[in-house]
């Protein structure tokens, strides 16, 4: 092709970063040119350029639904897909799935949808759900193709008929990188009924939070040994956010721990028995479960929408109800009262199911392959 340029659009530089550096990256080492378009950072934008791609930012409200920003928005994708002209554009996340691929179509240049989670739009029964549906319904018209990272979102646009059979593909999570999360040499060998759980996530009620830390109050009284900790981004706007007031408490209690949050969640998980996420927002594929199985950690998360497709109940983790802290304490009782051999062999279970299903270099040949097809 005489012009080999990929542009990647989403709502923040921090998951285009850390959920698609491996794409562009690999995109990169077959001769394409790769544009990442989000908002500027100024710390994950920074970390793009590093890669090698080239950044432009937009000013993007995630959640706004102002039409005039909105239209806004939709233009100044067109100005910016004609100033570059791409080969071909991948929209991830509700707004540049929207807008992107809309402008996508006016430029004359094929895109691909990625739906990351459905999230909030398809959690409530309101307004702004409604008009969602109906926006997705019309811009799912122009993209070649509408990805899915599983089959339960795949599922419920195909039934409400907001996109085509015929567009729709399931990718089945965005990967993990097996040679980057990978199991430690040293095993944790904590004291008997004694255990380390982790939940990696940003800190907000529909990710389960206080559930975890309501399953921790109950096993702290019979397990005192056993620890507790979050790892995410505190003090968000978002309204789901947990106050910072309330997480102070939980500390004080001591209840949980927190250790802030990292660019590099490798160390941590290294030295935890258990990673859990008792979410119940819709997500995609939770990436923290992806990364926490690969480097041979038991997982315990909600029988949800994509929580449940990375836990094989029983062998690789455990599956507990959502928004039910007993059901969670429960899952994770059974973690604390393994010996060291049953833990590893339920961690070596998980990693082996990563690599099976969800290894990334698999989910970069879906790319290069979808981009040929379209192309050609």
């Amino acid at each position: 092709m005489a012009n080999k340029k990929i542009l990647f659009i989403g709502n923040t530089a921090w998951s285009m970063y850390n959920f698609r550096r491996d794409v562009f990256s690999a995109f990169m080492s077959k001769g394409y040119s790769v544009c990442v378009c989000a908002p500027d950072d100024r710390v994950f934008s920074k970390k793009i350029q590093e890669l090698g791609c080239s950044f432009y930012d937009i000013k993007l409200s995630a959640k706004g639904i102002n039409p005039a920003e909105d239209i806004a928005l939709t233009l100044h994708f067109w100005f910016l897909f004609m100033c570059l002209r791409p080969s071909f554009i991948f929209c991830y996340t509700i707004k540049p799935n929207i807008y992107g691929s809309i402008a996508a179509f006016l430029a004359g240049i094929p895109s691909v949808a990625v739906t990351t989670g459905l999230g909030y739009a398809f959690q409530k029964q309101n307004f702004v759900a409604w008009i969602s549906k109906i926006l997705y319904k019309v811009a799912f018209i122009f993209p070649k193709k509408v990805w899915f990272l599983n089959s339960d979102d795949l599922n419920i646009f195909e039934e409400k008929r907001i996109v085509s059979p015929n567009r729709a593909e399931l990718l089945n999570s965005e990967g993990v990188n097996l040679d980057v999360f990978y199991p430690a040499e040293h095993i944790s060998d904590n004291k008997e009924h004694s255990c380390v759980f982790l939940l990696i996530a940003r800190l907000l009620w529909s990710k389960g939070v206080g559930e975890f830390v309501e399953a921790a109050r109950i096993l702290k009284t019979r397990y005192p040994e056993s620890h507790f900790a979050l790892l995410g981004f505190s003090g968000s706007q978002n309204p789901e956010a947990i106050p910072e007031s309330t997480l102070h408490q939980w500390i004080k209690d001591g209840l949980i721990e927190w250790w802030g949050a990292t660019d590099d969640v490798r160390t941590y998980i290294r030295n935890v028995d258990c990673v859990v996420l008792p979410s119940y927002y819709r997500e995609g594929i939770p990436r923290s479960l992806l990364e926490g199985a690969a480097m041979g950690k038991i997982l315990i998360t909600t029988d949800s929408v994509g929580c449940r497709n990375t836990v094989d109940d029983g062998v690789t983790g455990y599956l507990c109800r959502p928004r039910d802290f007993v059901s969670l304490a429960e899952s994770m009782e059974k973690v604390i009262l393994m010996n060291r051999e049953m833990r590893m062999e339920m961690g070596k279970a998980g990693r082996k199911k990563m690599a099976e299903e969800f290894d990334v270099k698999n989910i970069v040949q879906h790319y290069f392959d979808t981009v040929e097809k379209l192309l050609h």
